[in-house]
């Protein structure tokens, strides 16, 4: 790949918020397919695109970027190529090639599904908390910029063909909170047992109670059922819109922390 499609991947990465790294190879000497300024994208899995030569040396870089990107912190590194990883890429000796490493791990996405009052609080809220803030209505005079100022993504549309198009990620927030429990319902069938970090779903006992029956009529498990945090937030005694914002806030924040310490702790 060239450098303009490396930048445009990189970007699409950034726009979808999923974690990626980025290899600039800064210096080559010696007998080694690396160029000053070749360039790779490195994802959590291994999977790349671009190249930074190829082979053993490659392997290794793969291997430190995946490792930055679970540590969350850029390095520049150093590889020494000795005769047996020259042999092993075709080469006659070995050489020198330093690296730096960056990773772009985006900030968590907040996805408020439903733009009433709730939504709003809960919007300025969690802009101050540095979430990205999708909201997703299907009235147009609800989910505009004049009622979301701080909103990264508006959408306007079918709430249910929304959120089957949505990427949903590890670093992805779900706020369930329509304007009635028809939508509740359509809304929690679309991403319960997904990958998203928390779903939560406004509504009475009662009202939880007759959703999640229908959850398990249709296929999903007890497990799936177990992440959805149902009734939203945390207890914390209040109960206008604002209020019921700050309790719904608290739990994300007490779930992205507690989820933080293990996605750091991975090797």
């Amino acid at each position: 790949m060239d450098p303009k499609q490396i930048v445009d991947q990189l970007s699409c990465c950034l726009e979808e918020n999923q974690p990626v790294a980025l290899v600039t190879v800064v210096t080559a000497s010696g007998s080694t397919p690396a160029r000053p300024g070749s360039k790779m994208l490195v994802y959590e899995n291994g999977a790349i695109k671009g190249t930074v030569g190829g082979g053993a040396l490659e392997a290794r870089i793969i291997e430190e970027a995946v490792r930055v990107l679970n540590a969350g912190e850029p390095c520049y590194k150093s590889y020494s190529l000795n005769n047996d990883d020259a042999a092993g890429l075709g080469m006659i000796c070995g050489g020198e090639v330093s690296v730096f490493i960056d990773c772009y791990i985006t900030g968590p996405e907040l996805v408020l599904v439903g733009a009433g009052h709730i939504s709003q609080h809960l919007a300025g809220i969690a802009k101050m908390l540095e979430f990205k803030i999708t909201v997703i209505d299907d009235r147009e005079d609800y989910a505009c910029q004049e009622r979301f100022p701080q909103a990264d993504r508006l959408i306007a549309a079918d709430i249910a063909e929304t959120l089957d198009n949505l990427k949903i990620t590890e670093n992805t927030y779900l706020a369930i909170v329509t304007r009635g429990h028809k939508y509740d319902q359509v809304a929690l069938e679309k991403v319960a047992g997904s990958d998203a970090a928390y779903i939560g779903m406004i509504g009475s006992r009662s009202k939880i109670k007759t959703v999640f029956d229908k959850l398990r009529n249709i296929g999903f498990t007890q497990s799936d059922l177990e992440k959805i945090h149902a009734p939203i937030g945390l207890d914390l005694g209040g109960s206008s819109p604002a209020e019921i914002a700050l309790s719904i806030a608290a739990e994300i924040v007490k779930v992205r922390y507690s989820r933080e310490d293990v996605y750091r702790g991975r090797n």
